[in-house]
């Protein structure tokens, strides 16, 4: 009896966990909001894009397939309603250190590679966000490097 007490109590809380989960104030759905706007940044997010996205924001985040999901649907809202970047960025800065900072440029640049072509306007809102994010201009270029496999200079 106690068991079954204390499995309905652990359910309850694992669902009020759920409940709030990537509200406002967590640095993951204003990171998922950019990685959404970058897919989207040159039309519509593909299915190729949205699967990268997916994968990334399971990987980096460690998360499941739904949460991912659930973040992504959650990210998209947040990023249509966005009137800039800043909002986004701001939480970012508060919420992580350097490294923490140049990951988010390096899976904006994994994303926006996600169909093998970089768009200059996928290009420039990189460059704005890492700006905005403290990020370097040579740490921009290194990251966009490693995703790309690039090993030119260039900007």
């Amino acid at each position: 009896m106690f068991e079954s007490l204390r499995k309905l109590v652990a359910e309850i809380a694992d669902d009020r966990k759920h409940a709030s989960r990537f509200d406002a104030t967590d640095y993951r759905l204003a990171a998922a909001a950019l990685l959404v706007h970058a897919g989207a940044i040159d039309g519509k997010l593909s299915e190729v894009e949205h699967k990268k996205l997916h994968n990334v924001i399971m990987q980096r985040f460690e998360l499941d397939d739904d949460s991912a999901e659930e973040l992504i649907a959650k990210a998209s809202t947040v990023e249509q309603e966005a009137i800039d970047l800043y909002a986004f960025t701001a939480k970012l800065n508060r919420s992580l250190n350097d490294q923490g900072r140049a990951r988010i440029v390096e899976m904006l640049w994994e994303i926006a590679y996600a169909d093998g072509v970089i768009t200059e306007f996928e290009d420039n809102l990189i460059w704005r966000a890492a700006d905005l994010l403290g990020v370097s201009r040579s740490e921009r270029i290194a990251l966009r490097q490693r995703v790309t496999g690039a090993s030119g200079g260039g900007d």
